[in-house]
């Protein structure tokens, strides 16, 4: 079969992908004139609205004012207030208006693009204000007592800042059509590899950021943890430093001292004082019925609480009883004179009432080889004058 030359081709049907500019400009014409006084109200419309949120957002930062010593959730709120920029109210107040004016096709679109990106990156912004906002607002006074925090918030900061924006990144190529699954693989394995190369540094800052949070101790708090005690002098980025009682600076590092089980010395309720007083066997049975209510007399007239005042055990060479009592508060300063008058008045009450405290003793006995027990003194018996001898009896051999 033989084409016509006169024939049109494929190529001549398919339609432009250019747009017509005479036509746009025509289309839209038409429309301001058809529809300006919908335009005019809603462009008044959408400036009442941006002048409401503006309104808005002063009077949330002049409530949230940043000059608190702490931060709080209305300076967090006074925060998100200031970070809401202006040309996303203006976005915002386009798209509420926009089906009210009956845009033309390409104007919805381009008002639909620049708000979806708008939201994006404005939701990126609030997030990251909030999740610093918490991350100081627990962390409390502790980040203006102690310079090294600072520093390690701003490390959070820019840690936060990186994900929130390139997470933002991420949709907003994703809503452009951009195959984003090479890329998200990609951010993936290089944030292993950078998880990999610096572990040790990102596990003592997540360690000082679960101090931040959780709170076990703060400056200034004694704590203890295996063999070791000291007081808290600073909370850093990678380490904590403790004065130990002994004098010396530890540093350790924020995960090895969460790993361990730590005691807080400072918050607790009282400080508890144990003491085991043995008396002598030789104590008569009632006076030992009486010793219990001595012990809880003594420890009530020092105003603490008497946990045990009681017979504990039959000692090697003492009958043991056992004392402890709870001195309210957490100041050794109070406790270590309560505990010496404790221990004087024992000593009286007990002179007084012919108790001997009883020390360690031994008794040592002799056995002949049978095993008949040998004194260790002369038998009385020996020592007492004989009988004279019957007359005639003689004292010689005979």
């Amino acid at each position: 079969m033989q084409v016509s030359p006169s024939a049109p081709t494929p190529a001549a049907h398919a339609p432009s992908a250019a747009p017509n500019p005479q036509l746009l400009i025509a289309e839209t014409s038409g429309w301001l004139a058809e529809n300006w006084l919908r335009i005019a109200i809603a462009v008044g419309v959408a400036a009442a609205i941006v002048l409401l949120l503006l309104t808005v957002q002063k009077l949330a930062q002049r409530l949230c004012r940043e000059g608190e010593a702490l931060v709080s959730w209305r300076t967090i709120l006074g925060r998100l207030a200031a970070r809401t920029k202006f040309w996303f109210l203006v976005i915002l107040a386009a798209r509420i208006v926009d089906n009210y004016a009956a845009a033309p096709a390409w104007l919805d679109t381009t008002i639909t693009f620049l708000f979806t990106i708008g939201m994006t990156v404005q939701a990126a912004i609030w997030a990251r204000e909030l999740v610093l906002g918490v991350v100081e607002h627990r962390a409390g006074d502790a980040q203006h007592a102690n310079g090294a925090l600072t520093s390690a918030m701003s490390i959070i900061r820019a840690l936060v800042t990186f994900l929130v924006f390139a997470i933002a990144l991420v949709l907003i190529l994703g809503n452009l059509g951009v195959n984003v699954a090479g890329l998200v693989a990609g951010l993936g394995i290089g944030g292993i590899a950078i998880g990999l190369a610096a572990q040790g540094i990102f596990s003592d800052l997540f360690a000082g950021v679960s101090i931040l949070f959780d709170r076990p101790f703060k400056v200034g708090d004694n704590i203890s943890w295996g063999e070791t005690s000291g007081t808290v002098e600073q909370i850093g980025m990678r380490t904590t430093r403790v004065r130990l009682f002994t004098g010396e600076l530890l540093i350790v590092s924020n995960k090895n001292l969460l790993d361990k089980e730590i005691r807080n010395v400072t918050v607790r309720h009282h400080i508890r004082l144990s003491f085991m007083l043995g008396v002598t066997y030789e104590t008569k049975p009632e006076t030992l019925a009486r010793i219990p209510a001595m012990l809880k007399e003594m420890g009530e007239a020092e105003n603490v609480k008497v946990a045990r005042a009681g017979f504990e055990a039959f000692g090697a060479s003492s009958l043991d009883f056992s004392f402890i009592v709870d001195v309210p508060g957490a100041d050794w300063n109070v406790a270590h004179p309560t505990r010496d008058r404790l221990l004087v008045a024992i000593i009286e009450r007990f002179v007084a009432e012919g108790v001997s405290l009883a020390y360690p003793t031994q008794t040592s006995y002799t056995a002949a080889p049978d095993g008949t027990l040998i004194m260790p003194y002369a038998d009385p018996a020996d020592d007492e004058p004989r009988a004279p001898a019957p007359a005639g009896a003689s004292g010689g051999l005979r």
